[in-house]
């Protein structure tokens, strides 16, 4: 193995599962007390840079929710989560939007900030983690392929619009990464040029680390979006950011190749961690996984090394044994154990 993975740092893809302390007692002083909880299982895991679990998404009033939608697009202006029957109706008459039994709002009116306070929510978690903290939020795109727009009349002004507001957030947020997800346009390949573009408007405003992670879905275990990594190329290079977050452990690894393509000023995050199976991976998988995509990609390219997507799925006994299983098997392939 190359002794070179001292590059390589470990991190989370960003949620975690919820306490069920605090499922079962939703108030805000458990809130705080299961954020410092998720964030400390991570530091003694030794993951290198922690995330909040997102539970500053937590809704103590709505905790069956894990609002990676809800969270951004229900405090908008211009935005209303109760729908007519009309509305309803039209939004079930466009095959486009089946993936969802009803809309998460309708854009009535010209879109702006309203009561979202993403600069609130991160001061919230900062000081709460003793390592490097990132700060996710959900791609304009996937957001906007989520509402009924009666506003905007296309799909382009509307992610454009979401961009803008949340470029607006961002920009006083000071973390360690700030990552955007996007889970949506695996399925919507052709919409790749808008998907980045939404994302660049987002990421241009902030000075810290930036990164994308991009998934083909993750609800009960399953993968949601279908296709392959290769469609998804012009996307990736029409990015501007300084790493992706990529699944790939319940991934080809042929897939791998297509990598060699992305632009050489982005790099590259690898999921070795399967979110998707409670089989939690030896260290020497994992090392393995990593070995794999270094022989492929090259040791300058391989910077960071997590699961495929997010935790909030699984028990916490085995998120907890899957992110030891991730230090250990990077700190194998550095030859430091």
């Amino acid at each position: 193995m190359e002794p070179v993975s001292e590059l390589i740092q470990t991190t989370v893809v960003g949620s975690y599962p919820v306490p069920d302390w605090l499922r079962a007692y939703p108030t805000s002083g458990n809130l705080r007390d299961a954020t410092i909880v998720v964030i400390r299982s991570q530091e003694m895991a030794g993951i290198d840079v922690v995330s909040d679990g997102e539970l500053v998404r937590f809704d103590v009033n709505h905790p069956e929710t894990n609002g990676m939608i809800d969270f951004f697009v229900a405090p908008l202006e211009g935005i209303a989560t109760e729908l007519t029957g009309e509305e309803l109706a039209g939004w079930r008459s466009r095959e486009d939007f089946a993936f969802r039994s009803q809309p998460a709002g309708v854009v009535r009116a010209p879109l702006a900030a309203g009561e979202l306070d993403l600069v609130a929510a991160h001061k919230n978690v900062q000081d709460l983690a003793t390592r490097p903290l990132k700060f996710t939020i959900t791609s304009p795109y996937m957001l906007a392929r989520t509402l009924l727009d009666l506003h905007y009349g296309d799909l382009e002004p509307l992610v454009l619009a979401l961009a803008d507001v949340l470029a607006g957030q961002v920009a006083a947020i000071e973390a360690a990464v700030l990552q955007v997800d996007e889970a949506n346009l695996p399925g919507s390949p052709q919409d790749a040029e808008l998907a980045a573009e939404g994302i660049n408007r987002v990421l241009a405003t902030t000075e810290g680390e930036t990164a994308v992670h991009l998934c083909f879905g993750n609800y009960g275990g399953q993968t949601i979006q279908q296709g392959g990594y290769a469609a998804l190329l012009p996307f990736f290079n029409a990015l501007t950011c300084d790493h992706l977050v990529l699944e790939f452990a319940r991934r080809d690894e042929d897939e791998l190749a297509f990598f060699q393509e992305v632009k050489p000023e982005i790099a590259l995050g690898i999921g070795v961690v399967d979110i998707k199976d409670n089989v939690v991976e030896s260290a020497d998988l994992v090392a393995g996984r990593i070995e794999r995509a270094v022989e492929v990609l090259g040791a300058e390219r391989v910077r960071w090394v997590h699961p495929d997507c997010g935790f909030w799925m699984l028990h916490r006994s085995i998120a907890d044994r899957k992110m030891a299983a991730l230090v250990e098997g990077r700190n194998l392939f550095a030859g430091k154990s």
